[in-house]
């Protein structure tokens, strides 16, 4: 009986071990990328993801969440960004990047009116070099009162 409690356990283990082998193997596996510097996922995703070998990150979008509180900033569509930028680049940071190593960005606004703001904002985070840029109007973020979301692509 014994020995067939050791064959289970074997075989429970082995497609684990397994995995664990892979990506040790796999230097392409992606590397999740976590900082106290930008507030915490609220869902099945991480603020960052490289994938090794192909020196490329990709940022996870950012709201303009306190990263201590968890809440969302107060003030108008210029304090949301500039929030978003500061959770941005602390995620850049944790990869070892910075602005200057962005090539892509999607910014998401609820109100296409405050466009003008919200690029007076971003733009003095990319004074040299801009990234190309998508933005976009939706109905609402997941977070709840976020008139801004953004998130990014940067190469090492």
């Amino acid at each position: 009986m014994k020995w067939m409690r050791v064959i289970l356990l074997f075989v429970l283990a082995a497609p684990v071990a397994a995995q664990a082998a892979a990506k040790e193997a796999n230097p392409k596996m992606p590397k999740a990328i976590h900082t106290d510097g930008a507030p915490v996922a609220k869902g099945p995703y991480s603020q960052g993801i490289e994938v090794q070998g192909s020196r490329m990150l990709f940022l996870s979008g950012q709201t303009g969440r306190d990263p201590k509180s968890g809440e969302l900033v107060g003030g108008d569509i210029g304090a949301q960004t500039e929030r978003v930028m500061e959770n941005l680049k602390a995620v850049l940071l944790a990869a070892g990047l910075d602005f200057s190593n962005v090539v892509r960005c999607t910014v998401f606004l609820t109100d296409m009116a405050e466009f003008a703001k919200m690029n007076e904002v971003y733009g003095r985070y990319f004074t040299t070099n801009p990234p190309a840029r998508t933005t976009v109007q939706i109905s609402a973020t997941p977070t709840k009162g976020a008139k801004v979301e953004i998130d990014a692509i940067a190469v090492h």
